[in-house]
Order: structure tokens, then C-alpha cells, then sequence
């Protein structure tokens, strides 16, 4: 039997007690925000006939996720993040703010401490040997179309295991392997060499992957490389792009995959381009041209300081 109490005027009584919303004391905007989503699971309840072994079961699944530290992971891969983005996006549209380099999710796995570099960088330390080398280059635009110097590029992407330095299991990368932050020169232009990241999965049996399961879905990536740009009087852009050809760019869990994200992959086998960048065997080369946007009234409207973020 569906029993519903939702709309009892003493359960709604007891949200706005739960909520603090008859207390002079505390924070309006989190009173606002707990009685909203409080609100909506009590009437899920209700309305889906959750019984309390389902309640507790999720309950269960919560405290597996904040053990194992996967808030950051399950976020994306509900959609959360991707949904974050699309707001941003339909912000901009109403402000007549046009993105020529799409945002996207910005993923748990920045490191905050990377070294520097001016124009050019080596991001990878040599170790994997299953590694193709990766040429990777373009020019930071401005909101006025012209190429920008001294925008700082951040960058960070995963080894052919799909493990990230500070996060890799193995205790195998050294620390920032495949992390540099890039000033770009004097004509706005940013360059790196490192190797072509592979995708990745979530880890096994983990409660990422357990509810994934239940959803019938898989917890794959594809290869992918991430990016904060930023510059004086410019918004930051938290972007990545996906390698070209890689079977999942279209069926990523964390639906990252956006149009203008997947450059070109060139295999370069010529002996004057493995030359000119001091190379002595064949590589990968993608060029991505990244175009910032102005600040908003003096400010920037997207940026989310106030996230926690690993640092070394």
C-alpha cells in the first residue's frame, strides 16, 4: 500500500524545524538549499514507496563513497557536472556571451603546484614504454580574437594505464609527472611534449562503479587531456579535449564530450617534422587554437574558487 504524507501540514511544519527556517541563527542560503532537497526526497519517498531497507541500503552506499573518497567521481558521472556546465552555457546565451572554446567538466584529479614553464614544456618524465609521443601546440586567443601572451595554461592527463600522478595506486609516477602549468610567449602561443593519454575506468567493485551497475551503465573514459586557461581581464575556461578515434569520445560516463573538443590527431611520420621537433621517430601532433571570453561587469561569473582541490 502508497501511503503519501508529504503534504500534511505537520510534515511540512517538521521541514521548515529540520531546515532551521524558524531560527534566527545560521546561514539563509543553506536553510534555502537543505529544506529544497530535503523537501524532494521526503516526497520521493512518498511518491516511489522507498522502503526503509532502500533508504538505508543508500544510506550504506553514501558512507562507502565518502570512504572511499568518490564524491568527485559520482558526480560526473550522474550528470551533475555536465548539467553544471549546461546552466553555464544557457547563462552566457542570455548575457549574449558567445564561447568559441566550449567549457567542460573539470574532473577530481587536479593538482594545484605544477611546475612552470614559459611557451614550451616537457610534461611526461620518459617512464611509460608503452608511450607514443604527443606534440600538442596552439595560441591562446583574447576576447578581441587576438593571441594572447603571458596566459597561463594548465595541464594534466593520465599515463597509458590510465593513472594520474598523486592519485596512481602503484606509487609508480613521480610527482606532477604529466602536470605543468605554460605561460604562453610572446605571440600568445602555448607547446608540450608528452605521450597520448589512454582512457580509463573507474575502479573495480568500487561505489562508483556498483551503483554505475545497477544503472546498466559502464564507468569507461575516454583518452583525454584537461586544461584550465586563464589570463588578466579574461574568465578562466575549465576545458578538456578527447583524443580523436578513441570508441568511447561518444559514450563517456562523465559525458565530458562536447563539439569543438575533438581536434584532429595527425600521426606525423616525416623526417622534417620529427626533426624540427627534435624527435627521432614518429609522433602524434594536435593543434588546438583556445579562445578566451571578458570578464563580466569586472568579473568572473564562472569561476568556482571555492572548491576543494588536491595540492601537493
Amino acid at each position: 500500500m502508497n501511503v503519501k504524507i508529504f503534504d500534511r501540514p505537520d510534515i511540512q511544519d517538521f521541514l521548515k524545524a529540520l531546515s532551521g527556517l524558524e531560527k534566527a541563527d545560521g546561514n539563509p542560503r543553506v536553510k534555502q538549499i537543505v529544506h529544497r532537497i530535503v523537501s524532494d526526497l521526503f516526497k520521493a519517498i512518498d511518491d516511489l514507496d522507498i522502503t526503509p531497507d532502500e533508504y538505508w541500503a543508500g544510506i550504506a552506499w553514501l558512507n562507502d563513497l565518502g570512504a572511499a573518497g568518490q564524491a568527485g567521481l559520482i558526480s560526473p558521472g550522474l550528470g551533475l557536472d555536465h548539467f553544471l556546465d549546461e546552466r553555464l552555457d544557457a547563462i552566457d546565451a542570455a548575457l549574449g556571451i558567445d564561447n568559441p572554446t566550449p567549457r567542460t567538466i573539470e574532473g577530481p584529479l587536479y593538482v594545484a603546484g605544477a611546475p612552470v614553464s614559459h611557451g614550451f614544456a616537457r610534461l611526461d618524465d620518459g617512464a611509460d614504454e608503452n608511450g607514443h609521443t604527443l606534440i600538442m601546440h596552439g595560441t591562446v586567443n583574447g576576447a578581441d580574437g587576438k593571441p594572447l601572451s603571458g596566459a597561463k595554461v594548465e595541464v594534466w592527463h593520465c599515463d597509458t594505464r590510465g593513472f594520474y600522478s598523486h592519485f596512481d595506486p602503484t606509487g609508480k609516477q613521480a610527482p606532477f609527472n604529466m602536470r605543468r602549468t605554460i605561460i604562453t610567449d610572446e605571440n600568445g602561443c602555448y607547446k608540450f611534449q608528452s605521450i597520448v593519454p589512454h582512457g580509463y575506468g573507474v575502479p573495480p567493485g568500487s561505489p562508483t562503479e556498483q551503483l554505475l551497475s545497477a544503472l546498466g551503465r559502464h564507468g569507461q573514459r575516454p583518452a583525454h587531456i584537461h586544461f584550465f586557461i586563464s589570463a588578466d581581464d579574461h574568465r578562466k575556461l575549465t576545458t578538456q579535449i578527447n583524443i580523436e578515434g578513441d570508441p568511447l569520445v561518444n559514450d563517456d560516463f562523465a559525458y565530458a564530450t562536447r563539439d569543438g573538443l575533438v581536434p584532429a590527431v595527425v600521426e606525423r611520420t616525416d623526417e622534417a617534422s620529427i626533426k624540427a621537433n627534435g624527435l627521432s621517430a614518429p609522433f602524434a601532433e594536435i593543434k588546438f587554437d583556445i579562445h578566451l571570453t571578458a570578464l563580466v561587469n569586472g568579473v568572473d561569473n564562472q569561476i568556482n574558487e571555492l572548491r576543494k582541490r588536491a595540492a601537493a
